[in-house]
């Protein structure tokens, strides 16, 4: 079977969502959306590209951090509306300095604990909010 981009079901806005797992530890990185040009540059370039759906734009992971993802892996659902993308992270996946954006683990009393240690300062690498 050959694979062509666009097979895969796209939203109204042209865009399918995108699950990043660590190719190794299993864990899920991160969730993002590609459109049809950021599946093809993933898929040509080994490292995961993404849309932006606030600054609506195309962006390449780790571009500002240095944190890229180097693909391994790109799976798609039964339905081909949605991309599990494996990958070997570089440093950190969240953009607030942590392994995962997945982080926040909300325990049986309701509260709230960070899974994890920061691996980096956001404000050193992507500056100081104003």
């Amino acid at each position: 079977m050959s694979f062509d981009v666009d097979n895969l079901k796209y939203n109204s806005d042209g865009l399918i969502p995108a699950i990043i797992q660590d190719v190794n530890t299993k864990d899920v990185l991160m969730m993002a959306y590609m459109n049809k040009l950021a599946v093809e540059k993933t898929i040509e370039s080994g490292e995961t590209w993404f849309w932006s759906r606030s600054r609506q734009t195309l962006w390449h992971k780790g571009e500002t951090s240095g944190n890229n993802q180097i693909v391994r892996d790109i799976f798609f659902d039964c339905d081909a509306d949605t991309l599990l993308v494996q990958a070997e992270q570089k440093n950190a996946a969240c953009h607030k300095g942590y392994f995962s954006c997945f982080h926040n683990k909300i325990q049986e009393d309701g509260t709230v604990i960070i899974k994890g240690e920061k691996l980096f300062d956001p404000g050193e690498v992507y500056g100081k909010k104003k």
